[in-house]
């Protein structure tokens, strides 16, 4: 019999019991893909990220994150959690610099913590960018139980966008429209939306304020019905905001929240710069608190 620590933090929040689950195993160098999936199958929870040696000595941690149903390139929540796990494991300082190796590239994070939490950011590996979407609003508002006037406001409109991971992001007009939102998993699968060899998830997006937006996001097929908190789709959204709102160049932040409609609270910080019309860089900001610590017991 083989064993096998693991911790579980709240993501994107400070207090336990809301915000985003993330499994975190610490020492996975002994472990291959598929004990890795099955692993995070059996935790079932949104995401579990796994540490590795560094391939560059001069990074923290080589990572891989793994969804209860497949493997992800990139992932906000693991990317926040892990980086505080990993500096609270190691006794980092506050202000530490944590170098992650994911499938998109390094992800460099800024982290304050202690064994039992903290903060975090990390600058976006990829720049997100729009990526060509026909489908029409029609189509889109029927898969998610909406009608076709639940969406837009102002002149946002739906837009397909990545920064590692695709999405279609989604403008609904009112909070109520949100809440009424519900996702036919069998209609959204038949759109147009396959791309980088992963079905882009819905994220819904409602103005709740000058600077700030409630969201919402769905991703069945990937073993998620509702996802509390998408670190990964706060960093594409960067690419929506551009088109639709961000257009002087200069420095941009925004709170998001989601995970509300389903009882666990989450709060996002999106930042981003914009020269000469484009994004020059994305940050993602959250806090992270650890809520369980465990052993699994793996056969020989």
């Amino acid at each position: 019999m083989r064993k096998l620590d693991y911790l579980v933090f709240d993501v994107f929040t400070k207090s336990p019991l809301a915000g985003n689950q993330l499994g975190v195993v610490p020492d996975a160098s002994w472990l291959s893909g598929v004990e890795m999936q099955a692993i995070a199958r059996e935790l079932n929870l949104a995401e579990t990220i796994f540490f590795l040696p560094p391939v560059n000595p001069d990074h923290s941690a080589k990572v891989r994150i793994f969804m209860p149903l497949g493997e992800l390139p990139f992932a906000g929540h693991p990317t926040i959690g892990g980086a505080i796990a990993f500096a609270g494991l190691n006794g980092l300082t506050a202000g530490a610099k944590v170098i992650l190796e994911e499938c998109v590239g390094p992800v460099h994070c800024t982290v304050s913590a202690d064994p039992m939490g903290g903060e975090a950011s990390f600058r976006a590996a990829r720049i997100p960018q729009e990526l060509a979407f026909a489908t029409t609003y029609d189509d889109v508002a029927a898969a998610l139980g909406l009608m076709p006037d639940d969406l837009n406001f102002g002149v946002h409109g739906v837009l397909m966008v990545t920064g590692g991971v695709p999405y279609v992001t989604v403008p609904v007009k009112n909070l109520d429209a949100l809440a009424r939102a519900k996702i036919d998993s069998n209609a959204w699968l038949k759109l147009d939306i396959q791309r980088e060899g992963k079905f882009a998830a819905p994220y819904l997006y409602c103005q709740h304020g000058d600077t700030a937006f409630r969201i919402r996001m769905f991703a069945p097929w990937d073993g998620i019905p509702e996802d509390p908190a998408t670190g990964s789709a706060a960093v594409a959204f960067a690419a929506t905001l551009l088109r639709f709102q961000c257009k002087a160049d200069g420095d941009y932040a925004f709170g998001l929240t989601q995970g509300v409609e389903m009882g666990r609270p989450s709060e996002i910080g999106l930042a981003f710069s914009t020269v000469r019309g484009a994004l020059s860089g994305v940050t993602i900001s959250g806090h992270a608190v650890k809520f369980a610590e465990g052993r699994l017991f793996l056969p020989d």
